[in-house]
């Protein structure tokens, strides 16, 4: 039986950690390889870290550049980077905008580079290790609401617009790669809201139902993704598999 490597990028985020946690115990893969700034508290004996700034491509380069001169394809890469609210420049609050005049510049460009610009040099560097003869999976998370037509409140306006460019971003990869690389299926996943630091402010206003443990929605994903093609891709998923309009 095929076992491909698995690589987490965002490795030490809530989910990052509970996704490089079921891969490691899954036993589906030859190596599990996780990246992410810094490294998790408790890291797991077995799982291949490696600390990195995302914001570097020479550094993402040329680790993805190792990972391919390692040997052996990926089966599955998963890129969690992305967020919703930070400190930002002279430790201003980033929040998503409610109307029109909270439209700032600085907001805009961390909104598109952390949950665009980031995801899309990653896709760039990924590929080749994605490439072979077996099925690969390439999974980005993303939010329902980066729908356009699905968009019937309005307002957030950087993060819908960042999670869209993700989107399109997708979209043109699985294009491309259904020339050149027909085994890579790109997978844009809404996980719901999750308990982790990226909705702890909205969390208050989720019913209990619907909010997910980390657990939970990486389950969830890895029960969806190996019924996922290349030739129908690219998917734009939610938890539950359902599909969601771009």
């Amino acid at each position: 039986m095929f076992k491909g490597n698995a690589l987490v990028i965002g490795a030490s985020g809530g989910i990052g950690k509970a996704l490089v946690k079921k891969l490691y115990e899954s036993g589906d893969y030859q190596y599990v390889f996780a990246v992410s700034r810094s490294l998790p508290a408790a890291p797991i004996e077995g799982v291949q870290y490696h600390t990195l700034d995302s914001e570097n491509e020479n550094l993402v380069a040329q680790y993805c550049q190792q990972l391919k001169q390692a040997g052996g394809q990926f089966s599955l890469v998963v890129c969690c980077i992305g967020a919703l609210h930070a400190i930002g420049v002279d430790n201003q609050t980033i929040m998503p905008e409610k109307r029109l005049e909270d439209i700032q510049k600085d907001q805009l460009s961390f909104y598109f580079t952390t949950n665009a610009i980031l995801p899309a040099i990653w896709l760039k560097h990924v590929e080749p290790l994605l490439k072979g003869t077996e099925p690969s999976k390439l999974v980005f998370f993303s939010a329902r609401v980066g729908s356009i037509s699905d968009n019937n409140l309005g307002g957030w306006y950087g993060y819908r617009a960042s999670k869209s460019a993700l989107n399109m971003m997708i979209k043109c990869a699985q294009i491309e790669c259904q020339r050149r690389a027909k085994n890579v299926c790109l997978i844009s996943y809404h996980p719901g809201t999750v308990e982790t630091e990226l909705s702890k402010p909205f969390q208050s206003k989720v019913p209990k139902n619907k909010l997910f443990t980390t657990d939970f929605t990486v389950t969830q994903l890895l029960n969806i993704i190996p019924n996922l093609t290349a030739e129908n891709g690219p998917h734009y998923i939610d938890w539950q598999g359902k599909s969601i309009p771009w």
